[in-house]
C-alpha cells in the first residue's frame, strides 16, 4: 500500500511550511505530497497568514523536489475555467518532470466562493463533466491538430490544445461518496478513485460501484487504482497520541473510529483492514504541519511494516 501525505493549507500554511513538509515526504520515502484547494479556512482556525493558490503552490514544489509525486484532493472546477486549468496542470508537469496528478471534483464550500468572490453556480456536477472532458480531451489532442468542444457551459474553437504535459497522460483522480453520478464519471476520465473520510465499509461499497461503472463503460475494474483519504494521529504511546490529537482539536476516541490514529502497530492494523476493502493507497490528512517527528513516526514504524 502507497502512503502519501496530504494537507490543508487553508487551515494556515506559508509556502515555506508546505515546502518543508514536501521536503519531508521526499526524504522520508512516502510516494507524494498532495494538498487541498481551498481558499478560506474551515472551522475555529483564524487561518493565518492565509490562502495559498494550489497550483502556483505546485509549481513551486515542482522545482524543488525530485522524486515525489505532486497533486490536488480536490481541484474544485468552479475555480477555473477548463482550458486554462488543462495549460497550468500540463505547465506544472513539465515543471516537475512529469510528477503530477490531477484530483478534479465540483467543489462544494459556498462560504469561500462568497468571500473571494467567485461565482457558485447550482449545476456544479455537470460542469465538472464537461469539464473532465475537455481537460483531458486537450491533453489527448496530437500536436498540430485542433480540438473543438461545444457544450452546455464551455465552448471551445479550434483550439491549438497547448502545451502537452510531459507524461504522456497525467493521472486524473476522482472522489466522493455518490452511488451513481460519481462511480459513472470515474469509469469514464479516472485513472484512481478516491473515497474521502469513509469507514472500511463504506470504502468498500463505493469500490464495488466504480468497479461495476467501470465495467459497464467497458473498462476493466482494475484499471483504477482505489485509494482513500483519512485523518493520521500516530503516537508512540497514549500520552503522545493525546498531545497530537490536542494540538489538531479533536478527541482521540473520535480519531480511533473516523481516522487513523494510535500506535504504529493499531494504524497498521487498520490499514490493513482497508486494504482488504480494496484500497490500495491512502492520503494521510496531516493537519499540524509544525510536527516533522509525527511523520518520521510514521515512516519509520507504519510504512516500513506497509513494504
Amino acid at each position: 500500500m502507497d502512503l502519501r501525505i496530504f494537507t490543508e493549507p487553508q487551515q494556515g500554511a506559508t509556502y515555506d511550511t508546505l515546502l518543508t513538509v514536501a521536503k519531508a515526504t521526499e526524504d522520508l520515502g512516502f510516494d507524494a505530497f498532495f494538498r487541498s484547494d481551498h481558499y478560506l479556512r474551515m472551522g475555529d482556525t483564524d487561518g493565518l497568514p492565509g490562502p495559498t493558490d494550489a497550483w502556483i503552490t505546485l509549481a513551486g514544489l515542482a522545482r524543488e523536489t525530485k522524486r515525489i509525486r505532486l497533486g490536488t484532493l480536490m481541484t474544485a472546477a468552479t475555480f477555473r475555467l477548463p482550458g486554462v486549468l488543462a495549460i497550468q496542470v500540463a505547465q506544472v508537469d513539465q515543471m516537475s518532470g512529469g510528477r503530477i496528478e490531477l484530483g478534479l471534483g465540483a467543489g462544494w464550500f459556498e462560504e469561500e466562493h462568497k468571500a473571494y468572490g467567485i461565482p457558485f453556480p447550482a449545476e456544479k456536477f455537470a460542469r465538472l463533466e464537461e469539464q473532465l472532458e475537455i481537460v483531458t480531451g486537450l491533453w489527448a489532442t496530437e500536436p498540430g491538430a485542433t480540438y473543438d468542444f461545444h457544450g452546455t457551459y464551455y465552448d471551445l474553437t479550434d483550439s491549438p490544445a497547448l502545451p502537452k504535459p510531459a507524461q504522456r497522460k497525467v493521472p486524473v483522480l476522482i472522489g466522493g461518496h455518490g452511488a451513481t453520478r460519481t462511480p459513472r464519471l470515474a469509469a469514464r476520465y479516472a485513472d484512481e478513485f478516491n473515497m474521502p473520510f469513509a469507514s472500511v465499509e463504506d470504502s468498500e461499497r463505493q469500490f464495488a460501484r466504480v468497479r461495476a461503472a467501470a465495467e459497464k463503460a467497458g473498462r476493466k475494474g482494475d484499471d483504477l487504482v482505489y485509494s482513500n483519504a483519512l485523518v493520521v494521529c500516530v503516537g508512540k504511546d497514549e500520552r503522545e497520541i493525546a498531545r497530537r490529537a490536542a494540538a489538531i482539536g479533536r478527541e482521540v476516541d473520535e480519531l480511533r473510529t473516523n481516522g487513523l490514529a494510535g500506535t504504529p502497530a493499531e494504524v497498521v492494523d487498520k490499514l490493513g483492514h482497508y486494504a482488504e476493502a480494496g484500497s490500495q493507497r491512502v492520503y494521510l490528512q496531516i493537519l499540524d504541519l509544525s510536527d516533522l517527528d509525527h511523520l518520521d513516526l510514521i515512516s519509520s514504524q507504519v510504512q516500513s511494516q506497509l513494504s
